[in-house]
């Protein structure tokens, strides 16, 4: 193995893990606490991608409350949410037809925008960097560092250049280390560091199960007549049977592009089912397809959501640190929104922390931080809607039915609250379970995942030990295979995982191509084994998204 080498270290006062909605809403607030008040303060993000922004993926439909807050001026310096939702359309889709039902009010989306994600992270970096900030992309947080009394005291970043054997390579560059008096996690959704915080700390202890979707979606450049800006559509039910949970959206932004994804539960129970191939169904639909047809497809991309809303927030708070946005399961489900409460999130610990750091007050710990959180609209927001996601698993409309009495006649306000299951529990054994036959795709509006996954603009350098990391390697044969038909083929919508065999089908082995990885996380949440454990790979390896 590779002789351990001395890393350079850097001193900040904190360093911020992630470059997304939380972790620039939290820079950006820190950096204005200190100009209000005349203290200086050190702040530094890293992230893994190539550039901030590379691996945002979201709807997205943005609400700008919490933008407001942050910059009131936000229209003034220039944001880019320029296109206002002007229709909402609600849908259910039988297999040849549609019926358009009341859109809920959690979908109303007056007053919100349509944008690229990608590039609302891009404006808020440069205002980051503008007010002192430092934004590290390309560096990914491979190793949280702790003190001697046990205390979170910064991270480290990978090591460049070690080879597939583990081996130092004539590129060797090893990590650094970046020290902190209070470190924000803003990874995202299962944040590979923050699940290592999770077991550490006992910050689970408390919470229910955390329950996912996996989220798939494309950039469309459609015609011109077929087009109409700022209209939103979401959809239910078809290709969907009626007790798996999931749904669409269609975004028509400007310049004649449309979103579109799919949404899917990753609590279903057929080992047969593909994500991918639903998504790509579903765009042949009758009432679909027109949008895309003589369009031009752009940008391809798939990630893993928090969908376990109020129920599932962990302890937000530990010795050195604390966690913000979808690293800590802020997302309003029913909404399809999460980049509101990400950023309002990071605000209120930005807050606390600079009360920490520069010694303002009294605090000498970020306890504080939990406690802006329950008196912020956020967890109003998330506590009134807490039932309805779980309400779905007794199949779609029962969901339906009690997500209207809760809305209408409990006001979110019901005395009980529901729980959720973990995702990886919940799959059938293949013996139990009907296959599906997915329609080839024809190359017009439904494509297949090689294809999809190169216009995702993801590469990972070649000679690397492979991020998709088994606990166990004949788990995926002696278990995987032999109960579930190895599930994790279908549920990668990247085409990362492959059973290769003989001619004859004799010994069959697990191929991990992991340079086909978008970084959903899908694998991590839904091995059944819990077998695959999802850790970074270089820094800057991964998707490119575009507008995304």
């Amino acid at each position: 193995m590779a002789e351990a080498v001395e890393r350079e270290s850097m001193e900040f006062d904190v360093v911020i893990v992630g470059a997304g909605p939380s972790g620039l809403a939290a820079a950006i607030r820190l950096r204005q606490l200190a100009e209000e008040k005349g203290r200086e303060i050190s702040v530094c993000v890293i992230e893994k991608g190539s550039e901030v922004g590379a691996h945002i993926l979201s709807g997205a439909v943005l609400e700008p409350r919490a933008l407001a807050e942050l910059f009131p001026d936000w229209q003034e310096r220039g944001a880019p949410l320029n296109t206002p939702v002007e229709s909402d359309q609600f849908l259910l889709l039988g297999k040849s037809g549609a019926m358009k039902l009341p859109t809920p009010p959690q979908m109303n989306n007056h007053g919100n925008y349509i944008v690229s994600l990608g590039n609302v992270c891009r404006w808020l970096a440069e205002q980051a960097e503008a007010m002192g900030v430092e934004i590290y992309p390309g560096f990914a947080a491979a190793e949280v560092l702790y003190d001697e009394d046990g205390q979170v005291r910064g991270v480290a970043t990978g090591d460049m250049g070690i080879g597939k054997d583990g081996e130092q390579t004539g590129n060797y560059q090893p990590g650094f280390e970046l020290h902190a008096k209070q470190t924000i996690f803003a990874e995202g959704c299962r944040g590979s560091l923050t699940k290592t915080l999770f077991e550490k700390f006992d910050l689970r202890d408390e919470a229910g199960d955390q329950t996912y979707g996996i989220g798939i979606k494309e950039l469309w450049e459609v015609k011109p007549e077929n087009h109409k800006s700022g209209h939103v559509t979401h959809t239910i039910g078809w290709p969907m049977d009626s007790g798996t949970y999931g749904g669409s959206f269609l975004y028509h932004l400007e310049d004649n592009q449309v979103a579109v994804g799919f949404v899917i539960g990753l609590d279903y129970t057929n080992p047969y089912l593909s994500p991918f191939d639903e998504f790509q169904r579903f765009k042949t639909h009758p009432k679909i397809r027109p949008t895309f047809e003589g369009g031009r497809r752009i940008a391809y991309g798939a990630r893993a959501i928090n969908e376990g809303g109020f129920q599932s927030i962990p302890k937000l708070t530990f010795p050195g640190g604390l966690l913000i946005g979808c690293t800590a399961g802020f997302l309003n489900v029913p909404k399809i929104k999460g980049s509101h409460t990400a950023m309002k999130s990071g605000m209120l610990a930005a807050e606390t922390v600079f009360d920490v750091v520069t010694g303002d007050g009294e605090a000498t710990d970020t306890s504080a931080y939990e406690t802006a959180i329950k008196a912020s609209w956020i967890w109003d927001e998330l506590y009134r809607v807490r039932n309805i996601r779980p309400s779905f698993k007794w199949g779609m409309w029962a969901g339906l039915l009690y997500s209207a009495i809760d809305t209408y006649l409990f006001r979110g306000r019901a005395p009980w609250t529901f729980k959720h299951h973990a995702d990886h529990t919940t799959l059938k054994k293949a013996a139990d379970a009907s296959k599906i036959d997915y329609p080839a795709p024809d190359g017009e509006v439904s494509f297949d995942k090689l294809s999809s996954v190169f216009i995702s603009n993801t590469n990972h350098e070649e000679n690397q030990p492979a991020h998709l990391t088994l606990k166990d390697e004949t788990v995926p044969i002696s278990v995987n295979l032999a109960e579930y038909d190895s599930p994790e083929q279908r549920y990668c919508p990247a085409g990362v995982y492959e059973i290769v065999a003989e001619d004859d089908g004799s010994n069959p082995q697990l191929q991990i191509n992991a340079q086909n990885c978008v970084h959903c996380k899908t694998c991590d949440i839904k091995d059944p084994t819990q077998n695959i454990n999802w850790v970074v790979p270089e820094g800057a390896g991964g998707p490119n998204y575009p507008n995304m």
